[in-house]
C-alpha cells in the first residue's frame, strides 16, 4: 500500500500532505479491512482477547478514516465552488466586454439615424452578434419609470398620475438580465 504522508501530484489533503483520491480509497478499504479482521477474526488475536491496543489502533484507524472522509468531502466542495466561482468570472468579463462596446453600437445607430447606409450591415451584425449572446434593448417607452432602468434626465408635467417614460434618449441594455446600462429617458408625470 502507498504511504499516505507521501507527496502525490492529484487531488486530496491528509495530515497536511497531498493524497491523489486513489490512495485515499486505498486508505479507506484498508481501514475497513482492519476493522472488520479486528471485529471477526479472534484466532488472529491468539485467542478470544483482542491483542494489547487493537481496539486503539481500530478507534484510531477510524479516526483517520472518518478525518479523510471529511477531507474528501471538502475537497470536492471546493472544487465545486471553484467552478462556479469561474464561471461567474468569464461571465463578468464578457459583461465588462460587452459594455466597452455600447458606445461603438451607439455610434452605429447614430450614424445610421444620420443617413449613413454603408454602416447598416455593420450595425446589424454586431447587434445580432450581441443579441445571441444575451444582449437586450430595453424598449420601455410609455412604461412606468424604474429608477433601476432608467436615468431620467428631462421631466414633462403629466396628468398627477404615475411616473411614464415619454421619450427615449439613448438605448439601455440588459445582459443576461442585468442592466448594463440604463435607459437615458424624459419622463413624464
Amino acid at each position: 500500500m502507498p504511504d499516505p504522508h507521501e507527496p502525490v501530484d492529484d487531488d486530496a489533503v491528509v495530515d497536511g500532505e497531498l493524497v491523489d483520491d486513489a490512495v485515499g480509497d486505498d486508505l479507506v478499504a484498508a481501514v475497513e479491512e482492519a476493522m472488520l479482521l479486528d471485529d471477526a477474526d479472534p484466532a488472529s488475536s491468539g485467542g478470544s482477547m483482542p491483542p494489547p491496543g487493537g481496539s486503539q489502533l481500530a478507534a484510531e484507524l477510524a479516526d483517520y478514516r472518518d478525518a479523510l472522509l471529511r477531507v474528501k468531502a471538502d475537497f470536492d466542495n471546493y472544487k465545486k465552488r471553484e467552478a462556479k466561482q469561474q464561471t461567474e468570472r468569464v461571465a463578468r468579463a464578457a459583461e465588462s466586454l460587452v459594455a466597452q462596446l455600447l458606445p461603438v453600437l451607439d455610434a452605429c445607430e447614430a450614424a445610421v439615424a444620420q443617413g449613413v447606409a454603408d454602416v447598416e450591415p455593420i450595425l446589424k451584425s454586431l447587434r445580432d452578434t450581441l443579441v445571441k449572446e444575451g444582449l437586450e434593448a430595453m424598449d420601455d417607452l410609455e412604461a412606468p419609470f424604474d429608477p433601476a432602468r432608467h436615468e431620467a434626465v428631462m421631466h414633462e408635467d403629466g396628468d398627477g398620475s404615475e411616473q411614464v417614460v415619454s421619450a427615449l434618449l439613448r438605448s439601455g441594455y440588459l445582459w443576461k438580465s442585468r442592466v448594463i446600462r440604463p435607459a437615458m429617458v424624459k419622463v413624464r408625470g
